[in-house]
């Protein structure tokens, strides 16, 4: 317990490093972080070490008293740009959707091994199914799950992991994957939530491989498969709008465009 809570403690000392750069500072002396952060003078110079290792911080060339943010910030700034980029680009499509279904739509992001729901439009039904942003699931289940893993690489050490990390074989998906992949869209039925009924379309990257899906879910008294049918083929175009506008060109040949059947 005192080994977690001192672990705790030293990441919330690197943050608090990190943190004291401001805006406009393009560098800063070790002497001025001194004074903007409550840490002796050794703690300070350790941290600093493990943040320049792992690419937080860089040595000025020719000035290594004097530091500014390294690669590993831009990093993760990236990756919170495309994530807000993301819902930002999909509201109009999720807006369709939901305009024509009148059922919940929401949008999942890929995170490693699972799904997270970052832009969700509730049905204005009595009876609907939601899941509220940030929502978190992992890829093998559900129709949104399965249909980004369905467009990712087999051989990526992430599709693995997904399943490593849970109690379903990729031998009992493997027809299914490909099934997904061939029609270009995931159907689910009472799996996550008995009642419900779940449809979902990937999003792609420029490299055509899911980064994100698209879903619509609601009650099974209402969608049934004519209403599933009818859905289908919207779902499907308003994910390659989405994937266009993300930088995907479909390609006939690399099988990824997704198309209602």
């Amino acid at each position: 317990m005192k080994a977690k809570s001192e672990n705790i403690r030293a990441v919330d000392r690197a943050l608090e490093v990190l943190l004291a750069f401001r805006l406009g500072d393009r560098a800063l002396p070790v002497s001025t972080l001194l004074r903007r952060v409550n840490l002796s003078r050794p703690t300070l110079y350790r941290l600093i070490a493990t943040l320049q290792e792992r690419g937080f911080l860089v040595a000025i060339e020719g000035h290594p008293m004097k530091l500014s943010l390294g690669p590993s910030v831009g990093q993760l700034a990236n990756a919170w740009r495309s994530s807000l980029s993301i819902t930002q680009l999909a509201q109009p499509m999720l807006k369709t959707l939901w305009e024509h279904s009148q059922e919940t739509v929401s949008l999942f992001l890929r995170e490693d091994i699972s799904r997270v729901c970052v832009l969700e439009l509730e049905s204005p039904h009595p009876l609907s199914y939601r899941r509220g942003v940030g929502y978190r699931q992992l890829l093998v289940r559900g129709a949104s799950g399965r249909v980004i893993l369905a467009f990712s690489r087999a051989e990526d050490e992430s599709f693995r992991s997904a399943y490593e990390n849970s109690s379903i074989a990729p031998e009992s998906q493997a027809e299914e994957l490909l099934a997904i992949r061939k029609r270009g869209y995931a159907i689910s039925r009472h799996e996550l939530i008995e009642g419900a009924v779940a449809m979902a379309a990937p999003v792609l990257d420029n490299s055509g491989n899911a980064i994100a899906a698209i879903a619509i879910f609601g009650p099974s008294v209402r969608l049934r498969p004519t209403q599933v049918r009818e859905y289908i083929k919207p779902l499907c175009e308003q994910a390659a709008r989405l994937s266009f506008a993300l930088g995907h060109t479909p390609s006939a040949k690399s099988g990824t465009k997704p198309h209602a059947q």
